[in-house]
C-alpha cells in the first residue's frame, strides 16, 4: 500500500472559483490492486494539466455534451479528472507495458486505475520534455493546429488576430500564421506577456487589454484594413468588437471563451448582425474530434521543435499542494503559458 494524494472537489463552484472550492486528501492505493481477469494500467501521474474547460464541469447547472470532455460534470467529494502525462506501473493491457509513458485523461491524484485504456496515447518521443504532451505536443498543440489550418484555411499576407496570446493555445497560433506568411498580432493581460508575444513567438505585434481605453481603437491601429482571421480564446466583449473589424470573408476559430466560464450570466453578443454583410463565418470545434490527424502533427511538431522554428513556454506548479492556486491563478491571468502541475519526477 502506498499513499496516494488526491485533490477533490469540495462542492460545486459558483462564479468565480477559489482555491477553497478544493482540498488535499490523502488515501491508499494497493500498487498490485488490478484484479485478475480485467484489462487496466495502473499510472503513476507525473504532470497534469490546468484547462479552462475543467470550469464548466464543476457548475452544477452544467450542460452535458456527450461525446466530448464536457460530457459529464464533477460532482462534490470527486476526484478531479484531466489530461495528464504519466508512467505505467502495472498493466494487463497487451498495448502498454511497465515503464511505458502515456498521455490522456487521469486522476488528480498520485496515482490513477485507467480500466480499458484504449483512449490512452503512448509516447514515442522521449528526447522532448515529456510535460510537452500536455501542451505543444497534445491537445492543446492539435486544438491550435486544427482551428488554425482545417478551420481557418489560411493564406499568405492575411492578417491575423490571436486572443491569450502567450497562453497554452494563443503562442502556438501566433508561430503557426508567422510560418505561414500573416501578420499576425495578439492580445494579452501583462507587458511580460507582451514582450514574451513578441520577442519570443514572433508576433508582428501585441498589446495588453487592459491597457486599452477603447478597445475598437487599439484594433484599429493594428488593423486599418481589417482582420482575416480571428483566433478566439477568450469570447465576450473581445469577439463582440473583433466582428466589427473583420474583412469580408473572415473566418473565426471558436477555441475558447475563459472571459464567460466564471459569470452567472454570461455577456450577450451584440454585434452578429455584421456576420452577414462581412460574410463571416465562425466555427466552434472540439479538439478530440480531429484526434485522427495527431500522428501526422505529432510528426510535424516534433520536426519544428527539434530544429528550433517553434518555442513553446509552460508554467510550472509544484505538487498537488499547489494545484488548486495554480487553477484558480489561470482565471486571474497569473500563469506564463501552459499551466501545468508537476506531481513526481520522472
Amino acid at each position: 500500500m502506498v499513499g496516494n494524494k488526491q485533490v477533490v472537489l469540495n462542492n460545486y463552484v459558483r462564479g468565480w472559483p477559489n482555491e477553497g472550492d478544493f482540498r488535499l486528501q490523502c488515501t491508499e492505493t494497493e500498487i498490485k490492486s488490478i484484479p485478475n481477469g480485467s484489462v487496466a494500467v495502473l499510472l503513476k501521474n507525473l504532470y497534469l494539466a490546468c484547462d479552462p474547460y475543467m470550469r464548466h464541469r464543476m457548475s452544477d447547472n452544467h450542460i452535458s455534451h456527450p461525446g466530448t470532455i464536457l460530457q459529464n460534470s464533477f460532482t462534490p467529494d470527486s476526484v478531479l479528472v484531466g489530461y495528464g502525462v504519466s508512467r505505467v506501473i502495472q498493466s494487463t493491457h497487451p498495448d502498454f507495458k511497465e515503464g511505458d509513458h502515456v498521455w490522456g485523461i487521469t486522476g488528480w491524484e498520485e496515482y490513477t486505475m485507467i480500466p480499458n485504456p484504449e483512449k490512452l496515447f503512448k509516447i514515442t518521443y522521449t528526447d522532448v520534455p515529456l510535460s510537452y504532451y500536455l501542451g505543444v505536443l497534445g491537445v492543446t498543440g492539435i486544438a491550435a493546429y486544427v482551428g488554425f489550418f482545417n478551420l481557418c484555411s489560411p493564406k499568405e499576407g492575411e492578417t491575423v488576430f490571436v486572443s491569450t496570446a502567450s497562453g497554452g493555445v494563443g503562442q502556438l497560433v501566433g508561430q503557426f500564421a508567422k510560418m505561414m506568411g500573416c501578420y499576425v498580432v495578439g492580445s494579452t493581460s501583462t507587458k511580460e506577456k507582451v514582450d514574451l508575444s513578441k520577442d519570443k513567438f514572433g508576433f508582428s505585434g501585441a498589446f495588453n487589454y487592459k491597457e486599452e481605453q477603447d478597445l475598437s481603437a487599439a484594433l484599429t491601429r493594428y488593423f486599418p484594413e481589417g482582420i482575416d482571421i480571428y483566433f478566439d480564446n477568450v469570447g465576450g466583449r473581445m469577439l463582440d468588437e473583433v466582428l466589427l473589424h473583420m474583412k469580408a470573408h473572415g473566418r473565426v476559430a471558436a477555441c475558447g471563451m475563459i472571459s464567460q466560464y466564471n459569470l452567472e450570466e454570461p455577456e450577450g453578443i451584440r454585434n452578429l448582425f455584421s456576420m452577414i454583410p462581412r460574410r463571416v463565418e465562425i466555427k466552434g470545434y472540439v479538439e478530440t474530434d480531429f484526434k485522427h490527424i495527431y500522428p501526422q502533427y505529432l510528426e510535424l511538431a516534433i520536426k519544428y521543435l527539434k530544429e528550433g522554428s517553434l518555442d513553446y513556454v509552460e508554467d510550472v506548479a509544484e505538487g498537488l499542494e499547489n494545484a488548486a492556486s495554480a487553477f484558480v491563478g489561470i482565471f486571474h491571468g497569473r500563469n506564463v503559458g501552459r499551466q501545468i502541475i508537476r506531481v513526481a519526477y520522472e
